[in-house]
């Protein structure tokens, strides 16, 4: 065997391992007659013997070294006089054997499995707290439930459009459905975390970014779900519209950057505008009480399910619109499909401005009328999920940003418009 570098530094990661884990034992392992099974030395011994054997190339002294192991922990099990003997320093030690034999070929990766292993160790009663005192039966299940939605459903389904679904995308669809549910349990997460008055605001703001219209949906079925939350939710809501702007300049940018220059003027100033209404929407829930925090239901599917089932009849209908306008009606293209998404619209427009169909001033035009369209589709989706009480307060401020985006739009020389 040759004794190069990698060969060190394996060595060296098997030893801080064993070094690491085992100083974390050493605390719990506790003295007398009823002390732990391990501590420092021992496991710093076994992941340098498992570095050691698989060092010297001998499967079978990898195995026995392995078997072992496993009976020390058989032996440390039977003679635990303690009522709860538990497993965990047992199967510590066994892994951390395991990580001093992969030290030799994996590095990194024993390297920062050690960190977990040591983190998991050290977070025990965070862990026994947060499983036992603050999650709830039913939070559990959702969370199965939406895990089972995003990691078995979602990927069986097929990608691809289907005609006896008028053209929708099964994946898609379901995709919607995962989205949905995932938006509802962030929020009900940083209302647990962060309270009403912030938790809904971060949650919208960053949902906002994957879809504007979903989070005002799922804003609008919790606050349907818990008036005591309406402030809250529309706060949500309002700091979501707020993401779709910036995501406008990010297309732009991608696809026709000449065009930022036509769209900046009217688009920066309905941003400004929207950051100032959700501000000033989240200092007046400041004022109120703080609604009570209560354990639930972090989603509620039914609604999650018919919402995408909207947006997918939307989206076929979109899909028909452009098919039969074409290009020689951008403008009504762009309006039909910022019903469904406004960076949609705008990317359907870019696009031929890019490649010299549309002047500046027809782009301005078109994308500003998807935005137009999409604000209308958020006002639905906010009366259809969260009634009027919700819509209003949510509508005010939206249609004072568009308001403003045409404004400056009517009153900015440009020619051609």
């Amino acid at each position: 065997m040759d004794i190069d570098e990698n060969v060190l530094i394996g060595f060296a990661v098997a030893l801080g391992s064993g070094l690491l884990i085992g100083i974390e034992r050493e605390r719990r392992k506790g003295s007398g007659p009823n002390r732990g099974l391990a501590g420092v030395r021992t496991f710093t011994l076994a992941a340098f013997s498992g570095a050691l054997a698989q060092a010297l190339d001998q499967p079978w002294l990898v195995i026995i070294g392995a078997l072992l192991i496993a009976a020390l922990i058989v032996i440390s099990y039977w003679r635990d006089r303690s009522k709860d003997p538990g497993t965990t320093t047992e199967i510590a030690l066994f892994i951390t054997y395991l990580l001093g034999v992969a030290a030799l070929s994996y590095p990194a990766m024993s390297a920062g499995t050690a960190v977990i292993v040591a983190g998991l160790l050290v977070a025990r009663s965070a862990l026994h707290r947060f499983s036992i005192e603050l999650l709830s039966a039913t939070e559990l299940r959702d969370g199965l439930v939406l895990a089972g939605a995003a990691l078995v459903v979602l990927p069986l389904l097929p990608n691809q459009s289907i005609a006896w679904l008028a053209g929708a995308n099964p994946r898609r669809i379901w995709g919607l459905v995962v989205l949905l549910m995932a938006l509802q349990a962030a929020g009900y997460v940083a209302l647990r975390i962060g309270g009403a008055r912030l938790g809904y605001s971060l949650s919208g703001l960053a949902s906002g970014f994957v879809s504007s219209t979903a989070t005002i949906a799922a804003m609008g079925l919790k606050a349907r779900r818990q008036p005591e939350l309406l402030s809250a939710c529309v706060s949500g809501a309002l700091f979501s519209s707020v993401a779709t702007i910036p995501q406008l300049f990010l297309v732009a940018a991608a696809i026709h950057p000449a065009a930022l220059a036509t769209l900046a003027p009217s688009l920066l100033a309905g941003w400004i505008c929207s950051i100032i209404i959700a501000g000033i929407s989240v200092l007046a829930h400041r004022e109120t009480a703080e609604a009570p925090v209560t354990q639930g239901h972090a989603f509620n599917l039914v609604h999650a399910l018919g919402f995408a089932l909207i947006l997918t009849i939307v989206t076929s209908a979109v899909a028909l619109a452009n098919g039969y306008f074409g290009h020689t009606a951008a403008g009504v293209g762009a309006a039909i499909a910022g019903f469904a998404d406004a960076h949609a619209a705008a990317t359907s427009v870019l696009s031929l401005g890019a490649s010299g169909q549309l002047h500046p001033a027809q782009i301005l035009w078109a994308v500003l009328l998807g935005f137009s369209t999409n604000v209308v589709s958020k006002l639905i989706a906010a009366t259809i999920s969260g009634g009027l009480a919700f819509a209003s307060r949510v509508g005010a401020g939206s249609i004072v940003a568009l308001a403003v985006v045409w404004l400056v739009y009517w009153f900015m020389p440009l020619q051609g418009k």
